[in-house]
């Protein structure tokens, strides 16, 4: 943790702690970028990236926001070249070994939400071992969307309702929002208050569509890389500076 990351290791005094977001949600976005302007391969800006987010997990922790889901991999992700896919897989499995028993010790709760059916098998493996050994952990709940598409899995779910129907487990009319979202990948898990953006770009690009239906959302212009906890601060000001009306007066 630098200098700055310390200062910063408890809620900053002009929050409300009553009024913080129960779920962060993040779309990683810039890494390239900023390994251009570094002068170096797109691929080891994924690899400082991956830093950011070590630090963002612990300072939800800190600060006393139960959430934290990721934007990992998405189904359009396999559109990149191959050597910075493959180097995304390892990433990811690195990660985890490295990472895992530091996890366990700080009670993180790990969650991989997507079509995990079409990642490498050692990766597959290294996150079934990290959903099951932190199952029972009750600190922040980090969900990690890999391979994971919005519209991929709405139309799974609705698949999966069609076939109870089709079954006679379920009647037509029986169909609402809760059933809905018991078929989801994120089914038990709150919907996020707030979704952070980086690199200034204006869309969700297919994350979380059902989920986001309500949640804030903040863009900055920081690439992911240069992604900080006083970053992190600013957009938590400006949360607490929305009027979150849910369609009431």
């Amino acid at each position: 943790m630098t200098a700055k990351q310390s200062l910063l290791s408890k809620l900053p005094p002009d929050l409300d702690r009553h009024r913080l977001p129960k779920h962060v949600a993040v779309i990683m976005d810039g890494n390239g970028r900023w390994a251009n302007r570094q002068g170096l391969a797109r691929i080891m800006g994924h690899g400082q990236g991956a830093d950011s987010l070590k630090d963002l997990l612990r300072c939800c922790q800190d600060w006393g926001i139960p959430a934290l889901t990721a934007y990992a991999f998405s189904t359009e992700n396999w559109q990149r070249p191959l050597e910075e896919v493959e180097f995304l897989m390892t990433l990811i499995e690195r990660v985890l070994r490295r990472e895992l028993a530091q996890m366990q010790e700080e009670n993180v709760k790990i969650r991989f939400v997507g079509d995990l059916s079409q990642l490498p098998l050692s990766l597959q493996e290294e996150i079934e071992r990290s959903m099951r050994e932190t199952q029972d952990n009750r600190g922040v709940q980090f969900t990690v969307a890999t391979n994971y598409g919005g519209r991929q899995e709405i139309l799974q779910a609705c698949r999966a309702i069609a076939a109870q129907v089709k079954q006679g487990k379920i009647d037509v009319d029986g169909i609402d929002e809760q059933l809905f979202e018991k078929q989801l990948y994120t089914a038990g898990i709150p919907h996020p208050d707030l979704l952070i953006r980086t690199s200034g770009e204006m869309r969700i690009s297919n994350f979380l569509l059902w989920q986001m239906a309500y949640a804030e959302i903040y863009v900055t212009n920081t690439t992911w890389p240069d992604f900080t906890r006083e970053d992190f601060h600013q957009a938590l000001i400006a949360y607490q500076q929305r009027d979150r009306r849910f369609g009431k007066i």
